[in-house]
């Protein structure tokens, strides 16, 4: 198949691109020309700036694509900026997990973004989590084409720029207080491979609507901090007055995956990635 993904050059974008390459499709990556790529000519690269509706226009303008990938939509307007210049037979969207209110075990139909209100945004206009409602909506309310929305709790990986698990290997490894608030709440977390699995595991699906993806089990913030001080012999400093830690929730924050189940994909367990994660972590620091 014919694809093209917007977010291709880091993190999950990157597994994603490689697994469509393994997978045997046809790639193009849109990007704007400033992060570099491992890829070769074995993608073709579309310079555009992903937040200018007229540069999508031109830059897309006679293109068709049977599937496209959007791993840098924040809000409903970058949804209308996209699919107004855009011509696919398949939209996949990378949502979060934080459309969800509350806490607790999340279910798809705990949100329903073909219902809920929609309204015409910037990514500034609104909180995160309001504004990833909102690009929900306008993928799915305006629009006919056939399209998934990805619900993906904290994306863990050694390629994590925003090292929110480092924090707990740095922070007990240099004996810095650290605050932790809910270190009991059930967390759901995936890794970023597996991100990128699912992702591409859905480019030859037919399947439809918004759907979890998470790696299978949870894990408490206090069996991470365990873990680290077990492997480093050093305790932790938990503190109010210290730095807040990366995982402070207000309960639990777990997503349920019968719904990808149900379409065939089976997780790999968050055990297999997340202790190697943090010994990488622990090598590094050492280093």
């Amino acid at each position: 198949m014919n694809i093209l993904v917007l977010g291709g050059t880091r993190y999950f974008g990157v597994h994603l691109v490689n697994e469509l390459l393994l997978q045997g499709h046809q790639v193009t990556i849109a990007t704007r020309g400033i992060a570099k790529d491992n890829f070769g000519d074995k993608v073709t690269r579309i310079k555009v700036d992903r937040n200018v509706a007229d540069d999508l226009k031109l830059k897309l303008l006679n293109l068709k694509f049977d599937v496209v990938y959007d791993n840098i939509n924040y809000c409903s307007n970058d949804t209308k900026a996209l699919l107004d210049a855009v011509n696919t037979n398949r939209y996949i969207v990378t949502s979060s997990g934080s459309v969800y209110k509350g806490s607790g075990t999340f279910y798809e139909d705990d949100f329903n973004s073909l219902t809920y209100p929609l309204k015409w945004c910037n990514r500034d206009d609104y909180p995160y989590d309001e504004v990833k409602r909102q690009m929900e909506c306008a993928t799915f309310q305006p629009y006919k084409i056939p399209s998934v929305a990805v619900r993906f709790p904290i994306v863990l990986g050694i390629d994590d720029y925003t090292k929110r698990l480092y924090f707990y290997v740095e922070n007990i490894m240099k004996s810095k207080s650290i605050n932790i608030t809910g270190e009991d709440f059930r967390i759901s977390f995936i890794d970023s491979r597996e991100a990128g699995r699912f992702l591409a595991f859905l480019a030859s699906s037919d399947k439809t609507g918004t759907v979890n993806a998470a790696n299978d089990g949870i894990v408490h913030v206090k069996e991470i901090v365990s873990y680290i001080e077990r492997k480093t012999g050093i305790k932790a400093i938990i503190d109010a007055n210290g730095a807040d830690a990366s995982f402070n929730y207000d309960g639990d924050f777990v997503l349920s995956t019968n719904k990808a189940q149900e379409w065939d994909y089976e997780f790999e367990s968050l055990d297999s990635f997340l202790y190697k994660l943090i010994d990488e972590y622990i090598v590094g620091t050492m280093g």
